[in-house]
């Protein structure tokens, strides 16, 4: 895959999850009749879930903008992680939660290099344009 592919597929894989989360996020700070009852179905107040909104919103931005991409991955993957924890705690399926995560990790790892050569174990090779 050349670089300039590898740089579109991100792009879009990341505007998806981008799109996907902040709309999650923001359903959770709205205060929504549908956000209320589920996080009242976890027994979380809307506080809390309020403040978990704000918590995955500030995860995406992090994860959108370039810089702090790497950290962003980090805290998506953490929240996700706990998502999943919370679903398994209260007998609900992580199919979502779960193919979330890995469509976070499959786009970080066609984003960032750094992370490609860590965990595929490849080699860093200055990019020539294409």
């Amino acid at each position: 895959m050349t670089s300039k592919s590898r740089n579109i597929l991100g792009y879009i894989f990341s505007g998806l999850l981008g799109l996907l989360l902040l709309a999650s996020a923001a359903d959770k700070i709205s205060g929504s009749a549908h956000s209320l009852q589920m996080g009242s179905s976890f027994g979380l107040s809307p506080e809390t879930y309020r403040l978990l909104g704000l918590l995955e919103a500030a995860s995406v931005l992090l994860f959108l903008w370039p810089r702090t991409g790497v950290l962003g991955t980090l805290l998506l993957s953490s929240y996700l992680g706990g998502a999943i924890a919370t679903h398994l705690q209260h007998q609900q399926g992580i199919l979502f939660p779960a193919g979330l995560e890995a469509f976070v990790w499959m786009t970080a790892i066609i984003r960032f290099p750094e992370l490609r050569q860590r965990l595929l174990n490849q080699r860093l090779v200055a990019s020539s344009p294409d």
